[in-house]
């Protein structure tokens, strides 16, 4: 028998039940009640969501109501406006390195970016961004949850786009307000921008840690540079992979420390890596033998060295251009807002707030600051600067600490500053700032310091060729005077010597660097306010008793003046009288390529062409035959060169500036702490400076030979003439000046030739006594004078204008004028005869003291009582003297003598009685011999007288018998 399955009985008995009518009744009833609940639910559901909805949607449009409606050209504005650091250049786009800044920053092009490092960041940071609007819902569920639940994890934006709103944009606060803001800007971001454009300004804006020398950095091209050393791209995947973890704990992940140093724990940046592959890998961006090769690489050996920023490797040149690009784009701001350079140094409030936008602009917007500087030619000066051995000794210096107050000394070494300018184009070719700028930061080429005798050209002698009170060839005293109004009767100024040198000529008053002739020759156009020449230089330091006080013409200038502004002034004589203002900043280029920026040079009318040359002409003697002949020996080339030497009061400050051509060069040195600059080595403090000057000359030469040493020499202008003069007055030579050998040729303009003869000499006769000359007398012996040449009374008051107190002084010192007499130089007859003197006696040698009589001229020795020498009180008072008896007497001005000295016999008494026995027997034989020539000749002499009779007897009888004869003919005839 054949049994049904079970299964066939229980789907029998499951339908017996619903098709139960009491069954069926009851589910009737369950699904109507489900049903109407589920209806109810569903209602109140949309009703809530509604109601939700609403006050959600109020409420978001609370929070946004004060954001402005943001255009595209304010997004852009807004989106890109993150700061990149600007760099720097040497001359010839030689690159610098990056300005020093608190965050550094490189733009990039999205296209110039590793495709490694586009799909990591995207991978890592927003997988959905290439299929969302700006925003993903979820997102922001899940920040209004943590919101809401006051957890203690809250998250940010997590799109792309969002954080790109809140860096640039917004902040990072966690907040409905500021949550709503982004959510809306991202929409509207989204809208503008393609997702490239957005995905580029992320890549720039996103921070990355620090870089090898441990510098925070921003950007993807500055981490690629900063972390690998390689450019952004051009890294490979496991580099792009550790970059791109980089933004969610930049300072976490950074693999180095703040000085630049590898972190010793690598471990979170390393496992930060494998993530980031990870995800690149699950999204398909990477292959698994990609993958698997990236994850086994070791990225530490890809690390960069630390490199040495600008400020580390040439700090002076770095800060400089800083300081000048700023000043610059802060004149470039203001003159936008209608001021000018001059309103901003009147007004500090107004000077500050625009030199901060500067420094925000310099510091954010990226530009290229190209400067003047040659790179080669600075590396050389700062070589020649370590290695120069001769700047003299270090001194002591007592300093105090500011914070402590307490005391110490420290030994401070010299300090120098040099610049080397190019005088067409005003551009600064190198500069020195100092020896070592870890020890003193100071630009020393910038530095203000008196400037000493380098201000003769500039503020004497350049502006009285100019005005016309002077030419080279002028006579300008040297003699001790008061010329400071402000202490009567004080002997001011001094000379660098202490010491006078007499009448000079201009030229030779600046060849030599004498301090007097500056001053009166600067008193005499000081009413024309020659400062204002120093002004159309470029001086920017001048105070207003710089235009009157008189110390200012040989350097005593209240603040003292810059080695570049004093260097550049000397360039306006090269220039033919034209100044040309010395810049370092060559252009500006912004990030767009734009140059907003270019220097442009204004040329400032100074001197005339002929006032220029004049001085350069001057200036040549300066170094061919004055302070600064020790560069020409020590200079590996020879050029036309023209310049000045200068010391400052008690020797703290030496200078040298000369210019070609084609440069101008000037060199300091001195202490900090202004000191002497004397020592005790055998070398001066000039000297050592002028060797500083001539040994980076020759480095310059090194770098650029045809810069620094033109084929050319200056050229004369039209309008001067070369003429004789007399160097003792400047006037034309008259024919007593040529006798006396004073005649001098010079160069003058031709409108200020002089045309009045010199009456500065006459011819006299004089007397020596040491050194000194004394003018003789009528009745002084002519066998101790000599002729010479004797300056006029009248003329030194006439040409100067000054009564000399000691005219004495206006030859000292003195070669050119060792033959010149003056006035006052006189002995004056005491009305009696001098002294005899006391003679005695070495071997054959006669000596005697000088006679302590001031009219004594000279000493007249006696032989056996007769004169036999005459011996000037000039010269040595001695006589080699044969045998026999002596005497000296002494003669005065007047010619009388003194009576005789005491007798000394020179030789044995017998041999002298021989010798005059001798010459006694000599003498009468030569009287006997006279008398037979005597009686000879006149024998001879009646002979003759006979002769001549008989002569003349006959031919008288000829004449009578030729007459005979000639009346014989006649009667036959």
């Amino acid at each position: 028998m054949n049994e049904s399955p079970k299964w066939k009985n229980y789907l029998h008995g499951f339908l017996s039940f619903f098709t139960n009518k009491k069954t069926a009744k009851r589910a009737r009833i369950t699904y109507e009640v489900s049903w109407n609940i589920i209806l109810i639910f569903i209602i109140l559901l949309i009703v809530g969501g509604a109601f939700a909805g609403g006050i959600g949607a109020g409420y978001f449009a609370s929070l946004v109501k004060e954001e402005p409606i943001r255009s595209y050209k304010t997004m852009q504005k807004d989106i890109y406006n993150y700061e990149e650091t600007s760099e720097l250049y040497f001359a010839d786009n030689v690159y610098l390195g990056k300005l020093p800044t608190d965050l550094e920053r490189e733009e990039v092009q999205i296209e110039d970016v590793s495709p490694y490092l586009v799909d990591a960041i995207v991978a890592t940071e927003d997988d959905n961004f290439y299929k969302h609007d700006g925003v993903v819902p979820k997102a922001i569920m899940r920040a209004l949850v943590q919101e809401v639940s006051n957890s203690s994890t809250q998250s940010g934006g997590s799109t792309l786009t969002q954080q790109l709103i809140k860096n640039q944009i917004l902040t990072n606060e966690v907040s409905f307000e500021r949550k709503a803001k982004e959510i809306l800007l991202a929409l509207r971001l989204e809208k503008f921008f393609s997702k490239e454009e957005i995905l580029q300004a992320y890549l720039n804006v996103s921070t990355f840690g620090r870089n090898a020398s441990g510098r925070n950095i921003a950007g993807v091209q500055s981490a690629a540079k900063g972390i690998f050393g390689v450019e952004a791209k051009d890294l490979t995947l496991p580099q792009a992979a550790f970059i791109a973890g980089l933004p969610q704990s930049p300072f976490g992940y950074t693999p180095f420390t703040q000085d630049g140093t590898v972190k010793k724990n690598l471990e979170p940046g390393l496992e930060r890596l494998q993530t980031v592959l990870t995800r690149m890998y699950n999204q398909h961006k990477i292959t698994k033998e990609e993958y698997e090769k990236a994850s086994a690489y070791d990225i530490t050996k890809d690390f960069a060295s630390p490199e040495a920023s600008p400020t580390e490797k040439y700090p002076w040149v770095t800060y400089e251009i800083e300081n000048r690009a700023t000043q610059i784009i802060a004149e470039m701001l203001a003159k936008e807002d209608g001021y000018n350079a001059k309103d901003l140094e009147e007004d500090e409030v107004l000077e500050e707030q625009y030199y901060e936008l500067a420094d925000r602009q310099i510091h954010q917007n990226g530009y290229e600051i190209h400067s003047t500087i040659n790179k080669k030619m600075y590396d050389k000066f700062q070589d020649v600067v370590a290695k120069y051995p001769y700047y003299g000794p270090d001194k002591p210096q007592t300093v105090t600490n500011s914070e402590t107050g307490e005391k110490k000394t420290i030994m401070e070494p010299v300090e120098t500053g040099a610049v080397l300018i190019d005088n067409k184009t005003g551009a600064i070719i190198s500069f020195v700032g100092g020896r070592d700028y870890d020890r003193e930061a100071t630009n020393h080429s910038t530095a203000p310091r008196p400037n000493g005798s380098t201000m003769k050209p500039l503020l004497v002698y350049g502006p009285a060729i100019e005005l016309g009170t002077l030419s080279p060839g002028t006579v300008l005293p040297d003699v001790p005077l008061a010329l400071d109004p402000a202490r009567p009767g004080t002997v001011w100024p001094n000379n660098y010597d202490f010491q006078f040198h007499g009448l000079v000529t201009a030229r030779v008053a600046l060849a030599k660097s004498y301090n007097v002739p500056a001053v009166k020759a600067y008193a005499q156009i000081l009413p024309q306010k020659p400062a204002t020449y120093l002004e159309k230089m470029g001086f920017s330091t001048l105070t207003d008793a710089d235009y009157s006080n008189r110390a200012t013409s040989i350097g005593g200038i209240t603040n003292g003046v810059s080695v570049e502004e004093n260097t550049n002034a000397f360039a306006t004589f090269a220039n033919g009288g034209e100044f040309v203002d010395a810049y370092m900043i060559d252009k500006i280029v912004d990030k767009d390529g734009k140059v907003i920026y270019k220097h442009k040079a204004d040329k400032v009318k100074v001197f005339s062409p002929q006032t220029s040359y004049l001085t350069i002409d001057m200036m040549r003697d300066v170094i061919n035959q004055g302070t600064a002949t020790a560069v020409k020996s020590r200079l590996k080339f020879s050029s036309d060169w023209a310049g000045k030497t200068g010391t400052t009061q008690e020797f703290k400050d030496s200078w040298f500036v000369a210019t070609n051509p084609n440069v101008s060069f000037g060199v300091w040195t001195g202490y900090d702490t202004p000191k002497s600059l004397q020592s005790s080595g055998t070398m001066s403090y000039s000297m050592r400076n002028n060797y500083l000057w001539a040994d980076l000359m020759n480095a310059a030469y090194d770098v650029d030979s045809k810069l620094v040493d033109p084929s050319e020499s200056f050229t004369m202008p039209g309008g001067i003439v070369r003429r004789s003069v007399c160097s003792l007055s400047g006037l034309l030579a008259s024919e007593g000046c040529s006798k006396a050998g004073l005649v001098t040729t010079d160069l003058f303009k031709a409108n200020a030739v002089p045309n009045k003869t010199d009456d500065s000499i006459v011819a006299g006769k004089y007397v020596q006594i040491g050194d000194t000359k004394y003018m003789a007398l009528d009745s002084t012996p002519s066998e101790f004078a000599e002729n010479g040449v004797i300056l006029n009374p009248d003329y030194i008051e006439k040409l100067f204008g000054i009564t000399v107190t000691d005219p004495s002084t206006l030859i000292q010192n003195n070669t050119a004028l060792k033959n010149v007499v003056v006035p006052s130089n006189k002995i004056t007859d005491n009305g009696k005869a001098p002294g005899a003197p006391k003679i005695s006696s070495s071997g054959n040698t006669i000596t005697w003291s000088r006679s302590g009589e001031k009219d004594v001229i000279g000493y007249r020795v006696y032989q056996n009582g007769k004169k036999v020498a005459s011996i000037k009180a000039s010269d040595s008072l001695s006589y080699r003297a044969g045998s026999g008896a002596y005497v000296v007497k002494a003669v005065d001005i007047a010619g009388k003598e003194s009576s005789n000295s005491n007798k000394i016999e020179v030789g044995n008494k017998t041999s002298a009685k021989k010798e005059e026995n001798s010459k006694a027997k000599a003498d009468t034989a030569k009287n006997t011999e006279k008398k037979e020539e005597n009686k000879t000749e006149a024998s001879n002499e009646d002979k003759n007288k006979q002769e001549q009779t008989n002569d003349e007897s006959t031919d008288s009888d000829k004449e009578d018998s030729n007459a005979a004869s000639e009346e014989e003919k006649s009667d036959n005839t």
